[in-house]
């Protein structure tokens, strides 16, 4: 049967499935690489773009973690649906809170953690369990834009407070506590910052459980970075601050280990004085939580191993050679005219303030990214993505090798397109 053209079909792609992917950076990405697909270059693609550093030799983890999971799969242990009550969820979830206690200064209970598939499943655990009708939430900017998206999927308001770039990208205690009222549920914090680079001072942090605490909100903590530090800055966790303020802390396997793929994080509740358990907000977790996938069996299988026997020179060698990455794309970007980057001293980004002053008939970041991979191969996220106009950040977590070509081919098209003075 041939159906007429003015058939009329009854349903339609939803809007706010479209308005949200604009929010990812996959949505900016995949054009950019879309673009290198379409031009007559030849050169390799240097991405400089992704928190995934896992496909590079240097960079690769343990033989001890894939040992552990290559014996998860060889025990047949772990062939079924993870079941909340299996022996293994229970054992992974103490294993997990004995791994941060210790550095709390008090102990986390199996009870106070929940596995997630990895930390971007638990960003929307939380954030659709806050969302209930008239309430906000306030996130930073700039920031990971996943938070976004979610809070358009689950209609929960957005109000963005500012990161301080002259003051290491510390949180705008005043902007916060403007921006806050009697509906703000929670505020986000990624520490260390994606994806700034920065690492912030218990000082500081203690200031801005003190603001939620005053507000009357709870801090979801971002630490899918956490240790992962090389400046000045020791890494504290948030949770330390528990007592007053509660603490949601989102956490994974997936940069320390340099593990993405394996899809295995966690939601560890710091809430000493049983705040989020009077008000509702443990059962929501576990409930929504309830309602989706579940973390790899294998990865939960192998998890005790990984946190407990993981060597600590694979620790170091790592925080030396982010380090000396972070240090050699700082510098390359600072001999650069029209940028000025602002150092990093943790996870594995740097952000950048560009100047299109000086570039001739370049108008905007994104238009910068997308003529920078057409003619060069270079891929890296345009500020808007983040909330950041004219900003870019730099992915530095690569092989050397590739990082100081990328950053000549960068340097090679400034000086290609600058204007004449």
């Amino acid at each position: 049967m041939e159906l007429s053209s003015n058939w009329r079909w009854k349903f339609e792609g939803s809007e706010v499935a479209k308005k949200a992917s604009a929010f990812t950076i996959r949505s900016y990405l995949n054009p950019l690489r879309e673009t290198i697909d379409k031009s007559d270059i030849t050169k390799s693609v240097i991405p400089l773009s992704h928190g995934d550093p896992s496909g590079f030799p240097s960079f690769r983890t343990t033989k001890l973690s894939e040992d552990a999971l290559l014996d998860a799969l060889q025990s047949a242990k772990y062939n079924g649906y993870p079941d909340p009550q299996t022996c293994y969820i229970l054992q992974a979830t103490r294993a997990v809170a004995e791994y941060l206690s210790h550095d709390y200064p008090h102990e986390l209970s199996a009870n106070d953690v929940l596995m997630t598939a990895g930390a971007k499943q638990a960003i929307d655990v939380l954030i659709t369990a806050l969302a209930v009708p008239g309430a906000n939430i306030l996130l930073p900017r700039p920031g990971y834009p996943t938070y976004e998206a979610i809070a358009t999927f689950t209609h929960l308001e957005m109000r963005h407070y500012d990161l301080l770039p002259e003051q290491d990208w510390e949180v705008d205690i005043d902007g916060v506590e403007a921006l806050a009222d009697d509906r703000t549920v929670a505020i986000v914090v990624i520490n260390p910052g994606n994806p700034c680079g920065n690492v912030y001072k218990r000082e500081h942090l203690k200031k801005i459980a003190e603001a939620a605490r005053k507000v009357g909100m709870l801090v979801i903590s971002d630490e899918a970075y956490a240790h992962l530090v090389f400046g000045s800055n020791p890494f504290v966790p948030m949770g330390v601050f528990g007592e007053i303020s509660p603490i949601l802390t989102i956490g994974s396997i997936s940069k320390k280990w340099m593990v993405p793929g394996w899809r295995l994080g966690w939601i560890a509740m710091c809430d000493p004085n049983g705040i989020l358990q009077k008000h509702g907000v443990v059962e929501s977790i576990k409930n929504y939580l309830n309602l989706g996938i579940v973390p790899p069996a294998l990865t939960l299988g192998a998890i005790t191993r990984i946190l407990v026997e993981t060597p600590e020179d694979f620790y170091s060698n790592t925080i030396n050679l982010l380090r000396k990455a972070a240090d050699i794309c700082y510098t390359g970007l600072r001999e650069i005219r029209c940028f000025t980057p602002y150092k990093p001293h943790g996870s594995m980004f740097l952000m950048a303030k560009l100047n299109l002053s000086f570039l001739e008939g370049i108008n905007s970041d994104l238009e910068f990214c997308t003529r920078l991979a057409r003619e060069e191969s270079v891929v890296v996220l345009p500020g808007e993505a983040l909330g950041m106009k004219n900003w870019v950040r730099v992915t530095f977590a690569v092989e050397i090798s590739v990082l100081e070509d990328g950053l000549s081919r960068i340097k090679a098209f400034c000086f290609r397109n600058a204007k004449q003075q």
